[in-house]
């Protein structure tokens, strides 16, 4: 099976406009794979601005959205991956965090980074059956 790429609306042209070379997400043998998602408001395409909280919440839903114009969910995410700029972060990342998988949770890594050329503090990317 080829990999397919997935057409997600706002966040695919945000990606191409900062001319990043990677895709949004791509379905390939039966799983769908979303890049790491910064807290990009799917209405508008900007960045969200704010405390810790206020970016994961913005992240998970652009994360949501991303899954599915792919065809797919939160129900059926079976690994993500924080990448966050302080370790500090962690409990309140996961005050919103478990929000969004209270049930059934998936595997999970949390990966505080030294150096961040954003303007943002998360990034949240996952792996999710089709």
């Amino acid at each position: 099976m080829k990999k397919e790429i997935i057409e997600v609306p706002v966040m695919s042209a945000k990606v191409r406009a900062l001319g990043l070379p990677c895709s949004t997400a791509v379905r390939a043998n039966g799983f769908v794979f979303i890049s790491a998602t910064p807290p990009v408001d799917m209405v508008t395409g900007e960045m969200v601005r704010g405390d810790i909280e206020t970016q994961t919440e913005a992240s998970l839903k652009a994360l949501k959205h991303c899954l599915e114009a792919a065809g797919t969910s939160l129900d059926n995410v079976v690994m993500v991956r924080i990448y966050a700029v302080n370790s500090g972060f962690y409990i309140a990342i996961n005050r919103v965090y478990a929000k969004y998988f209270s049930v059934n949770p998936p595997a999970r890594s949390f990966v505080p980074v030294a150096s961040w050329p954003m303007e943002f503090d998360i990034e949240i990317e996952c792996v999710a059956v089709a």
